[in-house]
């Protein structure tokens, strides 16, 4: 096993928000504020957006997992820094040029979220950017921005509604109303439920499986199949078709 970070420690500063290694083709990507519930802040959203473009580069990468250290996936946003932004113009370039959300949702590889603890708010919503999202036993998630005078603001209007259907889909966004990892298997936003002590390890076995294929045609499917969502079915199949032919002369 090779392991690699891409964002090193230097003398006395902090330890990085976010820690990168690889096992082999599989990239694990590990949230690194674990006394801070993960919450996301400036430096995690600087230390994803290298560690995602170099796993987008790395063609020896054919599959990601994300997960949290501690005694949590993510719980979102971190309110300290809210309105620490020099200007709302600085903010909004900021956010524009370092797009995470868009470049964690455009990867050409497979991605499984591996969820704990609290998943909250954007901790959820970035999830539900990954393909796949398993749980351990337990998580507790919930989309509570509406009740702080916010929408989901990382994609997860769009995300949840194609995860789970658009009436569970309101029905968390309106109410932030919280669901345990049994609810969340049931209504599709998870596919599996493993124990707490097992979750690292069934998220590398899955991935190692995903990491079986080459990345093109891994890049292909999953255009196929998220792009489809955005076309009627006939103009999804002739998209299923065109990249069929596309995968057969690979």
């Amino acid at each position: 096993m090779t392991s690699g970070r891409l964002v090193q420690q230097e003398g006395s500063k902090p330890s990085p928000a976010v820690l990168y290694d690889k096992r082999g083709s599989v990239a694990w990507v590990t949230l690194n504020r674990p006394a801070q519930f993960n919450a996301y802040n400036m430096a995690m959203r600087d230390d994803l957006f290298q560690i995602l473009a170099a796993i987008h580069d790395d063609r020896d990468v054919r599959a990601m997992v994300l997960r949290g250290a501690g005694q949590a996936f993510s719980t979102g946003g971190d309110l300290a820094e809210f309105g620490m932004a020099p200007s709302p113009i600085v903010a909004r370039w900021v956010r524009f040029r370092r797009d995470v959300w868009g470049m964690l949702r455009a990867l050409p590889i497979p991605t499984i979220a591996a969820i704990h603890g609290y998943t909250v708010g954007g901790g959820l919503e970035m999830a539900l950017l990954c393909d796949l999202a398993i749980a351990a036993d337990d998580t507790r998630l919930s989309l509570p921005e509406t009740g702080a005078g916010m929408i989901p603001g990382v994609a997860g209007t769009q995300t949840c509604a194609r995860r789970i259907g658009l009436g569970r889909a309101l029905d968390l966004c309106l109410t932030g109303r919280w669901i345990d990892a049994q609810d969340a298997l049931l209504v599709g936003m998870v596919a599996e439920v493993v124990p707490l002590a097992d979750l690292d390890r069934r998220a590398l076995t899955i991935a190692r499986s995903f990491a079986g294929v080459s990345r093109e045609r891994s890049a292909l499917l999953k255009l196929a199949v998220w792009g489809g969502l955005d076309l009627p079915l006939r103009q999804g199949l002739e998209l299923e078709r065109r990249l069929w032919k596309r995968g057969s002369a690979l």
